[in-house]
Parts: C-alpha cells; sequence; structure tokens
C-alpha cells in the first residue's frame, strides 16, 4: 500500500514538472506581444531546456548524496519566480522592441524553470527506481515518469477551461500549479529501500526467481526510511549458489566470493565518475538521445509556429482566437501522446527483457523508428487539420525515449549512482535540441522576411497576424520543411546506432554470462 501510495505521489510531483511542452502553447503570443523574432522565441525557449539537462548532473549528485529535500525546496522557489517573472514581462509588453536587459531577465527566468522542473524529475525517477524492485523497474519507472507527459496536458487544459485565451492568467496557473506539488513532496515522497534479492543457479544453469517477499503490514504514509525497511524478511539462504538475476548481469560487473558463506554472489554494474567517461558505451547511449531528442525539442518548441504557419497558408480569414486553439490542439496532443508513450515503453521494454530475454537496449530500435515516421508524417502535412498525426507520433516518440532511458542507464551502468550518471547522460539533447531548435528558427525567419510581397496573403491578414508583419510566414509547410528532412536523416542514423547498441548490449551479456559459469565451476 505505502508503495502504491508514493508511486502516485511521484506521479502527482512529475504533473509539476513542466518546461518546453507547454512553452509552445504561449511562444507565438509571447513573440507577437514582445516584438520576437523565431529566432529568439527558439532561444527563450532552449533556455529552458538548458535549464532540464546543464543541471542535471548537479541535482543528480545531490539526491544520490543528500536526499530530496534540498532540490525540492529549491525547485518550489525556482518555478515561482520564473513563471511570474515571464507572466510580468509579458503583461508589461513591449512598444518596438523588447531590450536587451529584459529579453536576458526572460531567458533567465525560463532557465529557473527549466532548472527547478529536472529537480522534481531527479527526486522521483531516483525514488521511485530505489524502491521497485528490477523485474518491474521499467514500467514503473515509465509511470512515474508519465507525470511528465501529462503534465502540459493538464495545466493548458486548466488554463483553457478557466481562462480561454489569456496567457497571462495561463502563466500564473504555472507559477502556483508547479510549485505547490513540490512542497507537497516534501512530505509524501520517500524512498523504500528493497532487501538483496537472493536467486538460486540450478544444475542446468537456469536463474530462479527472487526469494525476498514483503509482509504484510503496511507503515503511515509519512515514516521514514527505517520503518520502510523493515516491512521485509528474507528467507534463510540455501546451500545453492548465490547470483541476482539475469537481467542486471550486464558490463561492468563483478562476481566475487561471500566471505561469511563461500558463495559466488554477482555485484552488478557500478559504473559512475571518471570511470562513466571512459566507458564507449557511454558516448554511444550520448549521441542517440542526442539524436532523437533534439528532433523532439525542435518539434515541441516549434509546434506552436508550425500550426499558425499552416493555418495562415491561403487563408483571408485568419482568426487568432481559431488559430491559437490550432496551437493548444497540438500541444494537448502532445502531451497525451508523450504521456502514453512513457508508460508503453515501460511494459515493452520489461517484456523484452523478460519474455523475450533480449537487452532492453533493442528499445531504441522501437523509439528510432517512431522518430522517423513522425518527422516523414511532418514534412507530408500541408493542412493544419492533419498536423496532430504528426504531433501524436513525435509525442509518442518522445515520451518512450525519455520513459525508457534511465532503464537503460541503470542496466548499464549500476543503479547506485543512478541520478548522478543520468545527469550526464541527459546533457545529450543540448547538443541536437540547440543545433536543430536554431536551424528551424533561422529557417522561419529567412522565410518571413522575404515574404513581403502580399503574394501569399491580403494586407488584412497582414495586420490581423499573430507575430508582426517582419515575423509571419505564410508559406505553410514551405516555411520549415527543410529543417525536417535534416531532422529525418538524424533519426535514421539514430536508428542504425540503435541497432549496433542492441547488438553490442547482447554480446555484453553473453560474456559476462560465461564468466559467471566459469567462476562458479571453478
Amino acid at each position: 500500500m505505502y508503495v502504491s501510495f508514493h508511486e502516485y505521489a511521484s506521479v502527482g510531483l512529475k504533473l509539476s514538472r513542466v518546461c518546453h511542452q507547454i512553452y509552445s502553447a504561449y511562444a507565438p503570443q509571447l513573440g507577437a506581444r514582445l516584438y520576437l523574432s523565431h529566432t529568439q522565441l527558439n532561444v527563450i525557449g532552449l533556455a529552458g531546456n538548458v535549464g532540464v539537462y546543464l543541471s542535471g548532473p548537479a541535482w543528480g549528485r545531490v539526491v544520490d548524496t543528500k536526499g530530496p529535500r534540498i532540490p525540492l525546496i529549491s525547485a518550489c522557489a525556482c518555478l515561482l519566480i520564473g513563471y511570474l517573472g515571464i507572466k510580468r514581462i509579458y503583461d508589461d509588453g513591449a512598444e518596438t522592441s523588447l531590450s536587451f536587459v529584459r529579453l536576458a531577465i526572460l531567458i533567465a527566468c525560463t532557465f529557473m524553470t527549466g532548472t527547478a522542473g529536472n529537480a522534481g524529475l531527479a527526486v522521483a525517477m531516483n525514488t521511485t527506481a530505489k524502491s521497485f524492485p528490477e523485474s518491474s523497474r521499467g514500467t514503473t519507472t515509465g509511470l512515474v515518469l508519465s507525470g511528465f507527459g501529462l503534465s502540459a496536458f493538464f495545466f493548458a487544459a486548466v488554463a483553457s477551461i478557466a481562462f480561454p485565451g489569456d496567457i497571462s492568467a495561463l502563466l500564473l496557473v504555472l507559477g502556483l500549479g508547479t510549485a505547490m506539488p513540490m512542497l507537497l513532496g516534501l512530505l509524501i515522497v520517500r524512498q523504500i529501500p528493497l532487501p538483496p534479492a537472493r536467486t538460486t543457479l540450478g544444475v542446468e544453469g537456469g536463474l530462479g526467481r527472487e526469494e525476498y517477499q514483503p509482509l504484510p503490514t503496511a507503515p503511515p504514509f509519512f515514516w521514514g526510511h527505517e520503518h520502510a525497511a523493515s516491512n521485509y524478511h528474507v528467507p534463510e539462504s540455501s546451500t545453492a549458489v548465490e547470483l541476482v538475476p539475469d537481467q542486471i548481469i550486464s558490463r561492468g560487473s563483478s562476481v566475487r566470493r561471500s566471505t561469511s558463506r563461500g558463495k559466488h554472489v554477482y555485484d552488478g554494474p557500478n559504473i559512475y565518475g571518471k570511470q562513466l567517461w571512459l566507458t564507449p558505451d557511454f558516448y554511444l547511449m550520448f549521441l542517440i538521445m542526442g539524436l532523437l531528442s533534439g528532433t523532439g525539442i525542435m518539434y515541441i518548441n516549434n509546434v506552436g509556429s508550425i500550426s499558425q504557419a499552416l493555418y495562415a497558408k491561403g487563408n483571408p480569414n485568419y482568426d487568432d482566437l481559431e488559430a491559437l486553439r490550432w496551437q493548444a490542439a497540438q500541444v494537448s496532443t502532445l502531451s497525451v501522446c508523450n504521456f502514453a508513450g512513457r508508460i508503453l515503453i515501460g511494459l515493452i521494454a520489461d517484456f523484452t527483457r523478460f519474455r523475450l530475454r533480449l537487452p532492453r537496449a533493442y528499445c531504441f530500435c522501437i523509439v528510432s523508428t517512431l522518430f522517423i515516421v513522425s518527422q516523414l508524417s511532418a514534412i507530408g502535412v500541408t493542412d493544419v487539420a492533419h498536423l496532430w498525426k504528426a504531433t501524436a507520433l513525435l509525442g509518442l516518440a518522445y515520451g518512450s525515449l525519455f520513459g525508457m532511458s534511465p532503464t537503460i542507464v541503470i542496466d548499464w551502468f549500476g543503479l547506485s549512482h543512478l541520478s548522478e550518471n543520468w545527469g550526464w547522460v541527459s546533457l545529450s539533447p543540448l547538443v541536437g535540441g540547440n543545433l536543430f531548435s536554431l536551424m528551424f528558427g533561422r529557417n522561419l525567419d529567412s522565410h518571413a522576411s522575404n515574404d513581403d510581397s502580399g503574394t501569399h496573403s491580403p494586407l488584412t491578414l497582414l495586420k490581423r497576424a499573430d507575430l508582426p508583419r517582419e515575423h509571419q510566414c505564410f508559406d505553410g509547410r514551405d516555411c520549415y520543411v527543410s529543417t525536417l528532412y535534416v531532422t529525418a536523416t538524424a533519426c535514421l542514423i539514430a536508428l542504425g546506432l540503435s541497432v549496433w547498441a542492441g547488438i553490442r548490449d547482447q554480446r555484453k551479456t553473453l560474456e559476462v554470462k560465461r564468466e559467471v559459469v566459469w567462476e562458479v565451476e571453478e
């Protein structure tokens, strides 16, 4: 019961972690009010992403060594300051163009929201991974992370129902709605240490199942670690050879002889710090995530601009409110599919590992394929009414990527330093995200600056468009399609690397198994 409540609490904590998904819900209106170009809007959006991923190693180290208290308190303060600061600048507006100082403050506020969101992510992910057994780790981690996927939909829906079309109210809801759950997390989010699992190796070498079991009693919600840990009973050992489950056998691991029982005990991987940077698998995962997450970040930050460009194409009756509805529809679709992707990939990853007896790394192939299909679908969309298909595929792929990757980090590098290792791996979106997003913004601005002949839309449309005339593009898919060709190629490269990652992981596992059997026979 306590574990289930903890899981629900972690999902709730993730619902408060909003950054680049919800940004596309108000970015065009922010640009219109403050006279920002598409490139400037992408820089502001990227500031949030930089805050998310650049703070990963620091928050990971803090969570691993100090626990969740410091990150949650810091997150609450940064979310309030960040979103309310953006609201203040939006409310003040700009007469012609935003000054450099105010632009810098806007970027800083967005950076703070990203940093704060990642603090909540580190706490929820670390606590969940260390509170559930390995056999269900992919599913439970994906379930908790799914709260992040659903967060944009949740807040966009609240704002659209209570304050339709009011961006200032949306920013207020974001500030208060994301900060308060962080404080609530201080009371209800706790790690529940699991006892060491014991499996037996039979005559034919088959691995048994874990033999620890929880007692039927359940502690109160607010008990600490010691009470939670005492809720388990480990049976007396037998004379069999003691090994951990087959699924944890991977790179960087060792087999040692127990000094107390004279048995061979598998320690599992424990790679971190300098050793992590010397491991080829780290760079392989870094490159795969950089290409795929960069594609996702580019699309997520700009889906509002994409929907505007498609809606404005050949439309003499441009309506701001209707354009906002299409924009909100993309954000909601993206958020719901992101949520679904994080849950589904956890189930698929565990099925792949325990039913098909294949490494979870093969699931990177599924994710890469989804990204490729989403980009090809977006390339073919010429009507805003059909954009939801590409958005749904992208949301499913993006959610799957981040729902599965923490579990792969555990499989490859170990559980002891999960948050720190994940922090380093999560730096990868900075490269791809910055490159592809800035490329998209420059591409859109170049089409907008050349669109002054009035051939694509009448003068009334120019006056009513959501961005200033010099920053509005009316060419539909031609405004951005060349960038999508680049991202589709990047995802194709990621697919090839994903196949290699799965093959490499499988070979490593077989090598370790042979070493284990050899040590046992001695």
